[in-house]
């Protein structure tokens, strides 16, 4: 099956195609709480480089669930936050997140053995 026909079928190929990735789903968290700077972003987000985090926000921002706004100041300020669509998503992603807290230590065992 193709991408394109993957996205005709099922709305999740879809959604995970918008935070697919290591840090996606991590600046989504980071948004939760509001507008952030680049450079905030970057110490909540320990071991991501510049480069990637760029990458992963200009991909969320094509993909319409992260806003970036450049303010007019010297030297200039640029925020990211969520959109609506990606306050919507960050809702739709919370109980796949409480899943993950309630099964942390079997889930983290299973992985530790078979690794």
């Amino acid at each position: 099956m193709s991408s394109e026909t993957d996205h005709e079928v099922c709305g999740m190929s879809v959604a995970i195609d918008v935070v697919g990735g290591k840090w996606k789903l991590h600046l989504m968290w980071a948004l939760e709480a509001g507008p952030q700077r680049f450079g905030r972003l970057r110490k909540l987000l320990t071991g991501v480089s510049e480069k990637v985090l760029a990458e992963n926000l200009r991909q969320l921002e094509a993909g319409g669930v992260v806003h970036r706004e450049v303010f007019a100041e010297i030297p200039p300020r640029v925020e990211y936050s969520l959109t609506p669509l990606g306050e919507e998503l960050r809702l739709a992603l919370r109980p796949l997140e409480q899943w993950g807290d309630r099964h942390r230590s079997r889930l983290l065992d299973n992985l530790a053995s078979s690794g």
